[in-house]
């Protein structure tokens, strides 16, 4: 037979109690202490997306037609008319156009990419290559002149004009 006298004398655990009590609070708030991270880069090495993610909007300008309106900062602005090297992916802008001289560069892969996905308009370039290009789903990357775009509405905020293309990335 088990002996299971239970002292009733004993008083209660209350030491034990207590320190379950902080450990659950102190392990429930690890997650929340943290500051928020600012999203970062995910891409291919690059020093230059970086840069061109760091830019404000301002909502609703007139004179971008009702869209919002990039605002540069002195980081980028130091770019404009640079000669620039960027990976990415490219995304056509007519859907079932396998070769061209003109098209999207983005620094995401397309399914998550400016008009696909979740990235920004800051994520994405215009590209005006020297020669027609064939179409991959590889990542590229290019080298040419960038330009600020916060005139036109029509094209994107950021323009590489002159493009040369420098192949595939593996």
């Amino acid at each position: 037979m088990i002996n299971s006298t239970i002292n009733k004398t004993e008083p209660f655990p209350f030491g034990r109690w207590l320190l379950f009590f902080f450990l659950t609070a102190l392990l429930s708030t690890v997650g929340y202490s943290q500051p928020r991270k600012q999203a970062v880069y995910q891409g291919f090495p690059s020093l230059v997306w970086p840069k061109l993610y760091n830019i404000q909007f301002i909502p609703s300008a007139e004179d971008f037609e009702g869209l919002d309106k990039p605002v540069f900062n002195d980081v980028v602005k130091a770019l404009n008319g640079k000669e620039i090297t960027l990976p990415g992916y490219m995304v056509p802008f007519e859907g079932g156009v396998l070769k061209s001289n003109h098209f999207m560069l983005s620094s995401l892969p397309i399914n998550v990419c400016f008009f696909c996905g979740g990235g920004g308009p800051e994520t994405v370039i215009e590209i005006f290559s020297i020669n027609q290009i064939n179409y991959t789903e590889k990542p590229v990357e290019f080298k040419g002149k960038l330009f600020l775009n916060d005139k036109n509405p029509g094209q994107m905020i950021y323009v590489l004009t002159s493009a040369e293309f420098l192949g595939e990335i593996e």
